[in-house]
């Protein structure tokens, strides 16, 4: 196999390296990420400014840059193309491209604090600080909030129209957040079939998130390492002996990660 040039490997480096400057490099990124995530949340406030579509195409010129070093970094440009995380990234890409033509998913960008959930930098702190336990509970918070964003602009562009009750994107956030959590005041419901199938839907998937958060914040905490030998993932952090296989583990305690 042709060894890889210098340029490829000191990008990945910098993508998944843990040394001083790929930390930084990782977390300048993580910034960026954070302030266009608060861009598409206050998008459906700021798409009448006139300065909308400038900042439509900027983010998505950083995105588009994003996604080619990745994939310029990625050991396997296939076996890095068929991750979701990857895939998302495309549809956000194009809804960013093609603003007018597909404005009807715009709601679908919010799932790039999906991606961004996947990124080791934040967790890997939160373990370098002794607060291991919380990477769980980081990552089903994230995931409630991203479906709870999702669902909010799927209602506001499926349902809000002049005289439905729904006027605007507060009302629809104010629906899914009544709907996730089965409050159901019912001031403002949904019309039709369709209306009440999404109903369903975001009540089902919403109480599934509630319930694994809970999970993450009530359960007994367990580390992330993989048996050997049966591939369990889940152990205690004193666990000696993997429970599934009695294989001898090996885990590492938090000063050696």
């Amino acid at each position: 196999m042709p060894r890889r040039p210098y340029w490829r490997r000191r990008l990945r480096q910098l993508y998944v390296g843990t040394d001083p400057q790929a930390v930084r490099f990782q977390w300048a990124f993580a910034t960026v990420d954070l302030i266009i995530i608060g861009f598409f949340i206050l998008s459906p406030v700021l798409q009448e400014r006139p300065a909308f579509l400038w900042l439509d195409y900027a983010v998505a010129f950083v995105l588009a840059i994003d996604l080619t070093a990745r994939g310029t970094a990625a050991l396997s440009l296939r076996q890095w193309l068929r991750r979701p995380s990857v895939w998302v990234d495309f549809v956000v890409l194009g809804t960013l491209l093609a603003p007018l033509w597909i404005a009807n998913l715009g709601f679908l960008r919010i799932l790039r604090l999906w991606t961004l959930s996947k990124k080791d930098i934040f967790w890997r702190s939160l373990r370098r600080r002794g607060y291991p336990e919380w990477e769980d509970v980081g990552r089903a918070s994230i995931n409630l909030i991203t479906c709870l964003f999702v669902i909010t602009g799927f209602v506001y562009t499926a349902f809000a129209r002049p005289g439905s009750g729904m006027e605007g994107w507060i009302d629809a956030l104010y629906f899914t957040v009544a709907t996730v959590t089965t409050t159901g005041f019912g001031d403002i419901t949904l019309p039709g079939t369709a209306g009440k199938l999404t109903s369903i839907v975001t009540m089902i998937v919403g109480i599934s998130l509630f319930v694994r958060l809970a999970q993450a914040l009530f359960r007994p905490y367990k580390i992330t390492f993989r048996c050997p030998k049966c591939a369990l993932m889940r152990h205690e952090p004193d666990a000696v002996h993997c429970k599934a296989c009695g294989h001898l583990l090996a885990i590492p305690d938090n000063g050696d990660e």
